[in-house]
């Protein structure tokens, strides 16, 4: 008997790429004005901190991962 085991790793995805799949097919499905509210929400932001003396700094932007040391 073998090691059972998820689909989405048997289709040689990570769970991020199926579950970003997955999110993407059900906002394609979607009627208006739910599909357009679903992709306003589909964007992301993200803002770097640095923390000192156990509060944070001030936040900025970022644009690419790599500035914020991921």
């Amino acid at each position: 008997m073998s090691t059972p085991t998820t689909f989405w790793r048997l289709a040689g995805m990570s769970y991020t790429q199926y579950v970003t799949r997955a999110a993407t097919a059900l906002r394609n499905g979607l009627k208006e004005p739910a599909k357009t509210q679903a992709m306003r929400n589909e964007a992301l932001s993200y803002n770097s901190a640095t923390w000192a003396g156990g509060k944070a700094g001030s936040k900025k932007p970022v644009q690419v991962l790599s500035e914020a040391g991921l």
